[in-house]
């Protein structure tokens, strides 16, 4: 059963690392969530859920004015061709909702099925927002310790500057 955004921070807590989170009204796009969140510090981020041919799923974390070719990242990850992932599938796996993607609900899978990706110049900065798995809050943890999350999850994200997307 997924986590509820409370019981992500408690986790969280108990892993020693301090976040804050900040209430705002449901956002769906980059554009919406600018208007709530663009005066808090740190990168803000954006996040694809994607399924390639074979059934393998991957989580995008980047900053939110990133561009991506997903065919061309498809093609530097080595990996069949992909899409964006459904709603059913982001639900069962990482149990979220559209809008709510973020590299926190890596917590909720516990069958280690999505390969993470990160941008370096998003990992590049001190600290990150993402939504704590509802997109009525955002949650700015320190990069070190989202690496620690992602560790403690039994994730190891591929770090990958996604401007090669762009000329590939």
């Amino acid at each position: 059963m997924a986590l509820t955004p409370e019981e992500l921070l408690a986790f969280l807590d108990r892993l020693g690392i301090a976040v804050v989170t900040h209430r705002h009204p449901p956002v769906f796009t980059v554009e919406e969530a600018a208007l709530h969140t663009a005066h808090l510090p740190g990168g803000h981020t954006k996040n694809l859920f994607l399924e390639d041919r074979e059934g393998g799923l991957w989580l995008v974390s980047c900053l939110d004015r990133q561009k991506v070719k997903v065919n061309a990242l498809a093609r530097l990850l080595g990996a069949p061709r992909v899409s964006f992932g459904s709603a059913e599938r982001l639900r069962e796996v990482l149990g979220v909702e559209p809008g709510s993607v973020t590299p926190l609900a890596l917590v909720n899978d516990r069958d280690r099925r999505v390969r993470a990706v990160w941008d370096t110049k998003m990992l590049a900065l001190p600290l990150l927002n993402f939504h704590p798995l509802v997109n009525t809050m955002t949650t700015a943890i320190a990069t070190a310790d989202l690496r620690r999350f992602a560790q403690a999850t039994g994730h190891a994200p591929i770090e990958l500057d996604l401007d090669a997307t762009l000329s590939a």
